[in-house]
């Protein structure tokens, strides 16, 4: 029988009065931050854990989806430019390997985290570490400031616009905005705990492919090693491999069901279930695929990864025919050429995978990340308003870093203005958003960038959140 405790009224303190704040760190959250300060409001970015990345690092997603269409990248701006930097700082192997490469570079984690402390302090934002939100306080369509927790205490940040950067709308669910979860039974996309490997052998792994002539996903060996029972029915191939090194490997590899990323419960479970499966991966790694007979375990992620939790309801809300149709709107923030990229929610199902053609994209409305009933508050990311389907597209880092530095760039000019969300001028938006590179798709008075990339003749192939 449950029960319920009355907790007796609180005086908190004020510990924070920012212009913006930024709610996750995770490539959202970063660009928003960093697009923000730039724009000259006191920025404050909170964060739960004691680095920057999200899914990037705190889950070792192994490699940045593409940020092309396969012609050219539709992702830029600060995105693009984060890419770039961390080519920049991972060593002259690495940028020697990764140079002109755009799409599903490998993740340096380390690297990555440092590029993103350097860049975020930067621009002028604020960081604070190991702190939640754990309430709203709220004075009619307005967020009037937020209940924070860490090893200080409890204390309330006053800010006067709210940037939703978790990943979960976790700071709109806990304002009332009303949001859908999965599919129509509920279903979510699986969870991956993705892990790191030290002491491969590309040489001999890349012998071995020319050799048998298999396909780098080995599907072959994941068929087999299930019949044989070295490996769960689940994921049928090797997809998600990424290369660090010639001996370090990045892993997105099987999945764990029904896991619902908005329930501690759940994902202490994808946790366990996830580290014990990594343990069978490696056995049936080192047994069937040549070139990493001797590969040692040196990390996985601190938290299973996530694909799919809210999805807010906004203003308008991006449906599958807009994909399809590679729809154009005139609030465009963002364009957006990544597949439809369902996982499967159970063993025995199908992943769901659409592509737009080459050289194709669809626009991100400014609408579907305002939230309905607030106003000072944006969401941006994974959990925009979109059916299922598109989070399926949208859901991954480079359309979260566009989405990012259009809610930043927003909250500046409403802050500047004194004014909410949605009385900030869209064209001019859309202006700085290109002022600072960002593309938005063919339209009058915009120039097209040239660019030098390798948008496919990838050596591997991955997969992302």
């Amino acid at each position: 029988m449950k029960t319920t405790v009355t907790i007796p009224a609180q005086q908190l303190a004020v510990s924070y009065t920012p212009d913006v704040v930024v709610i996750g760190g995770g490539a959202t959250g970063v660009a928003a931050a960093i697009a923000a300060a730039r724009e000259g409001a006191d920025t404050l970015l909170i964060e739960q854990r004691g680095y920057l990345g999200g899914m990037g690092t705190a889950a070792l997603v192994p490699a940045f989806c593409p940020y092309t269409d396969g012609e050219k990248p539709v992702i830029r701006g600060i995105g693009l430019d984060l890419l770039e930097k961390m080519k920049q700082a991972a060593g002259p192997d690495f940028l020697g390997r990764y140079k002109e490469q755009l799409d599903w570079v490998p993740i340096d984690v380390e690297t990555l985290k440092r590029v993103y402390d350097t860049e975020v302090l930067a621009s002028g934002a604020k960081v604070l570490f190991h702190t939640v939100a754990d309430q709203v306080l709220l004075d009619g369509d307005r967020i009037s400031g937020i209940v924070i927790s860490n090893k200080t205490g409890r204390s309330v940040v006053q800010a006067k616009l709210y940037i939703d950067a978790s990943g979960d709308a976790d700071l709109a669910a806990l304002a009332g905005v009303p949001f859908q979860v999965g599919g129509e039974q509920g279903e979510l996309q699986p969870g991956t705990m993705c892990y790191v490997v030290t002491g491969a052998d590309k040489a001999r792994y890349d012998q071995y492919l020319k050799e048998s002539g298999h396909h780098p996903q080995q599907e072959e060996l994941v068929s087999e090693a299930q019949k044989n029972g070295d490996l769960p029915e689940g994921r049928k191939r090797i997809s998600g491999k990424a290369w660090i090194t010639d001996s370090v490997v990045g892993f997105n590899f099987g999945h764990i069901f029904g896991i619902d990323g908005t329930k501690a419960e759940d994902l202490t479970r994808a946790a366990i279930e996830g580290r014990q499966l990594i343990e069978t991966q490696i056995r049936f790694l080192k047994k069937y695929v040549p070139g990493f007979e001797n590969i040692v375990l040196v990390h996985s992620g601190d938290q299973i990864g996530i694909r799919e939790t809210r999805r807010i309801q906004g203003d308008y809300t991006l449906v599958v025919e807009d994909f399809l149709s590679m729809r154009t709107f005139e609030d465009d923030i963002a364009r957006n050429s990544y597949f439809i990229d369902i996982h499967l929610a159970n063993a025995g199902a199908a992943m769901t995978i659409k592509h737009l053609p080459k050289g194709k994209s669809h626009g991100v409305p400014y609408r579907c990340m305002l939230p309905q009933g607030k106003s000072n508050l944006i969401v941006a990311g994974r959990s925009v308003s979109s059916d299922r389907p598109v989070q399926g597209s949208l859901r991954v880092m480079p359309n979260c870093f566009a989405m990012g530095e259009a809610a930043g760039i927003a909250a500046a000019m409403a802050g500047a203005e004194g004014t909410g969300f949605r009385d900030i001028s869209v064209p001019e938006l859309q202006r700085r958003l290109v002022a600072h590179g960002a593309w938005l798709g063919e339209r009058p008075g915009q120039a097209d960038v040239e660019l030098e990339v390798a948008a496919s003749d990838v050596t591997f192939e991955a997969e992302c959140k």
